[in-house]
């Protein structure tokens, strides 16, 4: 999962991993797409729009059915559940920067995606309903 061993670097790089989190696959691709790349402190300024239904996270590709939201965008959501998950990684990839000795006010998303992981079935009678399962890696840089 990631970026082999020769791109990453242990002194100028941290990461975190979200193992099997409750939430969508493509929800979370999507979300990766466009927090890619940017900082930590903008990330976060985004999701916590996110959670408050200010700004919206743009769908590009699984956007089939959706309507466009306001402002210059077209189809896009506001995933609350994920938004979640994905703050609390990010604080985490800071908290675990800030360990290393990096410093936490210009660190930059460099690698960010969502995999799908196992889903087990649901507990009861459901009737063969799977669960939604999510591993989410995340890795910043100076």
């Amino acid at each position: 999962m990631g970026y082999s061993k020769n791109e990453y670097d242990e002194k100028s790089m941290a990461r975190a991993l979200g193992k099997d989190l409750s939430i969508s696959t493509k929800v979370s691709i999507e979300m990766c797409k466009y927090l890619r790349n940017k900082s930590t402190k903008r990330a976060k300024q985004i999701l916590s729009r996110v959670l408050e239904k200010k700004e919206a996270i743009p769908f590009t590709r699984f956007n089939w059915d959706m309507g466009h939201k306001p402002g210059d965008m077209g189809p896009g959501r506001y995933p609350q559940k994920a938004s979640e998950e994905l703050l609390a990684l990010i604080k985490s990839v800071e908290a675990n920067a800030s360990s290393k000795g990096l410093s936490v006010d210009n660190l930059v998303i460099s690698h960010l995606v969502a995999q799908k992981a196992s889903r087990p079935w649901h507990y009861g009678r459901q009737r063969r309903r799977q669960m939604k399962r999510t591993h989410i890696e995340i890795m910043v840089k100076e």
